[in-house]
């Protein structure tokens, strides 16, 4: 039994014609994977890209450092596309190399339509292009294993061997800087998928609606703060925080490299509408997730240049702490810093679930 044709839809970014009903289960279509693939952008480096039958991808490299990562995104969001190619740009751009080529696995569930599988490819082409990354490849799957779609991304990236930069280069007595506020991921999610119970709380629909802007505007992707950088001396540190907040990011530096962290806790630029929200719905801002600021630990004599840097690309930056031998995340006042097992958001829609 075929795709019945049930009516068409344009799209943007070129994804035009495409059915709106219900596909079937397994692979795309032939001519429907085809028709998706011949939008994505070329590069001459790519010796095998994403073509229908192909398994892998092949690029080619010089001398210099390929580095890879990965992450899936399982949550409901329409914008699943863009978010798998951000979050995983974030993770090469924090290393140090430039984020270059992206696959992504799409699994759709047994009630997705062409149209959904289009938006989904026309996110990642569109978030491909603004950061002039090229998709080379990846897999697409109708599936009774997913009740919602998921992108699982993977993204290549480059640089030379001396230019790498790890979480674990934090060194004892290195400045550590935050650049941008937290949370702006967690605020613009509660303020999308907590709307009523924001509103009963008692705050404003305005607020609301500015803070669900927050994913584009300042948005949540940091591959032009870590490139900001690049070329300055005294980075020894980066890290990406995500999940379980500026909390978590913070254990995690100081563990991979086997130091500790005092934190001045009234420097940390905590948005006011993640204050807020937070307040409101009894929920600490340093354990939520984080994306859209980035931590870095430098030599103190480089400090000023990375600061002068990083204004350049107009975003605020400032010292939250320094680099310690003690191996505890601890406040200036010697209390511990919090540490969350679970991130605060993924906590508070536990609870109500």
């Amino acid at each position: 039994m075929g795709i019945q044709s049930c009516g068409s839809f344009i799209c943007a970014g070129g994804y035009r014609g495409y059915n709106i009903c219900v596909m079937e289960m397994g692979k795309l279509p032939k001519d429907l994977l085809v028709r998706l693939l011949s939008h994505t952008q070329e590069n001459l480096n790519v010796i095998i890209g994403p073509a229908y039958g192909e398994d892998a991808a092949a690029v080619l490299l010089t001398r210099e450092v390929l580095v890879a990562a990965s992450d899936p995104i399982t949550f409901a969001t329409d914008q699943i596309g863009w978010y798998a190619v951000t979050v995983n740009a974030n993770d090469i751009a924090v290393a140090g190399a430039i984020p270059k080529y992206f696959l992504a696995t799409i699994l759709l569930p047994t009630t997705s339509t062409e149209k959904e599988a289009a938006d989904v490819f026309t996110q990642i082409t569109v978030a491909c292009d603004r950061l002039k990354i090229s998709l080379i490849g990846g897999h697409t799957e109708i599936t009774d294993a997913v009740t919602r779609i998921v992108v699982s991304g993977v993204m290549f990236g480059e640089t030379d061997r001396d230019n790498m930069i790890t979480t674990s280069g934090a060194q004892v007595g290195d400045d550590v800087l935050l650049i941008g506020s937290i949370a702006i991921e967690g605020t613009a999610l509660l303020a999308i998928e907590a709307t009523r119970e924001l509103k009963k709380a008692g705050v404003d629909d305005h607020t609301i609606e500015r803070a669900a802007g927050f994913l584009k505007d300042p948005g949540i992707c940091v591959v032009s703060y870590a490139r900001a950088v690049a070329d300055c001396s005294g980075v020894h540190s980066m890290h990406d925080p995500t999940e379980g907040g500026i909390a978590s990011a913070l254990q995690e530096v100081a563990y991979a490299s086997g130091c500790g962290i005092i934190i001045d806790r009234e420097s940390i630029p905590i948005l006011d509408e993640c204050r807020l929200f937070c307040k409101s719905l009894n929920m600490d801002p340093l354990g939520l997730i984080a994306s859209g600021s980035l931590l870095l630990t430098c030599d103190p004599y480089s400090t000023n240049d990375i600061i002068e840097a990083l204004e350049a690309v107009s975003t605020s930056v400032v010292q939250i702490g320094t680099v310690t031998e003690n191996p505890e995340v601890v406040f200036s006042d010697g209390s511990l810093f919090p540490e969350f097992k679970r991130d605060e958001i993924a906590r508070y829609f536990g609870q109500k679930g």
